[in-house]
């Protein structure tokens, strides 16, 4: 696994020499990318050259052990061997994770779909719920935050809401979020304290650039419309509302929440592509063997992926067998133990396919 590491550092020298170059400095695009190519590459080469000198430390050891008459010294040599060893281990167990093939949408932004399921009024409610939790996990990290899209239920929450999440690492944090999540608890409607079961789905598209998928205006049906709303002053009077209809494949995105014609309908595009680009994605997945694809794949969204039991402040990730406690904390936002634990799971899984 580890033969070609004089070959990645290679490569990282001549990228740093590269990023040193008037001529290069020079040109947007190829300083953009360069720069890209040394982050991605110099936490392995730094791991490799520690590996390197511990492992040049151990056989220094060896050698100090096999001639030196001192008992102290030896002892001492053998104690450093002992620290060295394991360091040693931890640091090939950290490059066999750096070496597991990078998703390239990892540091993309992500739209983040959220739909009641079953439940109705208490569905509608988790889903805004969870948007809030998302997007309080999002500010924790950094993120940016940017409703694409709401229908609010007529209780409260959301029907379907629809949010870019902007910040580099942003799919890599929430591509396993997507699936359907169940809740059980007793609503605030329910006059006998019966626990209801009720659900929610959630879909984490990366966010697609127009280099990532072709859209022609032939396959584009666009129509305006005046946006509808509770009335008064949040009720467009002139029509801004966009519908766009992908033909080849029906997809259809509704804009409606920006006073500007434009704006919905750039929002509505950039979902369209979005959509595209994952459809795209799940059926090269399709193809794969079952082995893989159970590996690589973020989660069915037609299968229940999570339980938050709030009568039992029980959390259950049903993937992983990972059970946590402290709902109230985790609707606030609090997800990195459970996102960390999704992430070391499933970089064991790409680890036994190596």
């Amino acid at each position: 696994m580890f033969d070609k590491l004089e070959e990645v550092e290679a490569r990282f020298e001549e990228v740093g020499r590269k990023l040193a170059d008037p001529v290069i400095v020079g040109n947007a695009t190829s300083l953009r990318e360069l720069s890209k190519e040394h982050r991605e590459l110099e936490k392995l080469v730094e791991t490799y050259r520690e590996l390197r000198k511990v492992t040049t430390d151990i056989a220094g050891n060896k050698e100090l052990i096999a001639v030196e008459k001192d008992k102290d010294l030896v002892a001492m040599a053998l104690d450093e061997i002992d620290g060295l060893e394991a360091r040693k281990s931890a640091l090939e167990d950290e490059l066999r994770k750096l070496l597991i093939p990078k998703d390239p949408n990892d540091d993309k932004n992500v739209i983040i779909e959220i739909r009641s399921g079953t439940g109705g009024d208490e569905a509608a409610l988790f889903a805004g719920e969870l948007f809030r939790m998302y997007s309080r996990f999002a500010e924790q990290k950094g993120f940016k935050v940017e409703l694409m899209s709401a229908s609010e239920g007529t209780a409260g929450g959301f029907k379907e809401v629809i949010a870019m999440i902007e910040g580099q690492g942003a799919y890599s944090a929430l591509k396993f979020e997507s699936g359907v999540h169940r809740v059980q608890r007793v609503p605030q409607t329910e006059t006998q304290g019966r626990i209801h079961t009720s659900a929610a789905t959630v879909a984490v598209l990366p966010e697609a650039e127009e280099a990532d998928i072709e859209i022609f205006d032939k396959d584009l049906k666009i129509d305006v419309f005046r946006s509808s709303g509770a009335g008064g002053q949040s009720v467009n009077t002139t029509d801004s509302a966009v519908r766009i209809t992908h033909l080849p494949t029906n997809v259809v995105v509704v804009c409606q929440d920006e006073r500007s014609q434009l704006k919905n309908k750039n929002k509505a595009m950039k979902i369209l592509r979005s959509r595209l680009l994952e459809t795209a994605r799940e059926e090269a997945e399709a193809k794969m063997a079952a082995d893989r694809k159970q590996m690589v794949k973020s989660g069915d969204r037609s299968d229940k992926i999570r339980t938050y039991n709030f009568p039992q402040d029980r959390l259950t990730d049903h993937r992983i067998g990972l059970t946590v406690h402290n709902l109230p904390g985790i609707m606030q936002g609090n997800l990195d133990n459970v996102i960390a634990a999704l992430q070391t799971h499933y970089q064991a899984e790409a680890l036994k396919g190596e």
